[in-house]
């Protein structure tokens, strides 16, 4: 989709990200996983002096398309990447690829990790990146399934 904007996160986004956050949970993962397991990861009230602190740490990205937030994602120094959503009216629109694409160029890591939800295994798939090992996490007392991946970055 042509028309993405990415830029750097500012604090000033952190209600918009908490809104889409929670949307994005509730509306693209719902296939995949229980009401339970949804409201257990999203509550609707996300500790946004925490969000903002380590979006702000990670210099997050947000992905907008025509002044309205599509995504945000952010990654760390070593490659990791911990938070990547995208709008469930922007999904399938090269969205989270732009956002990707623009983490990994920013952060020149040999190995880039991330724990994916069920959801977002294809997308990581087609990526570049692979499955190493399925993992739980608990989140409010309610056991996720998601999955490490990884993507090795070829040499040269």
């Amino acid at each position: 989709m042509s028309g993405i904007k990415i830029r750097q996160y500012v604090a000033g986004d952190i209600d918009k990200i908490c809104e889409l956050f929670y949307l994005t949970v509730h509306t693209v993962n719902a296939e995949d996983y229980t009401r339970e397991e949804l409201d257990a990861w999203a509550d609707g009230s996300p500790d946004k002096a925490r969000w903002n602190k380590e979006l702000t740490e990670r210099k997050a990205l947000v992905a907008e398309i025509d002044g309205k937030l599509a995504g945000f994602a952010d990654m760390d120094t070593t490659g990791y990447l911990d938070r990547l959503y995208v709008a469930a009216d922007c999904v399938r629109k090269g969205v989270g690829s732009a956002l990707l694409t623009a983490l990994e160029a920013r952060n020149p890591a040999a190995v880039y990790t991330t724990y994916a939800s069920i959801t977002a295994v294809p997308f990581f798939l087609k990526a570049g990146y692979s499955v190493v090992r399925e993992n739980a996490v608990i989140r409010r007392g309610v056991t996720l399934k998601n999955y490490l991946m990884q993507k090795i970055k070829p040499a040269g």
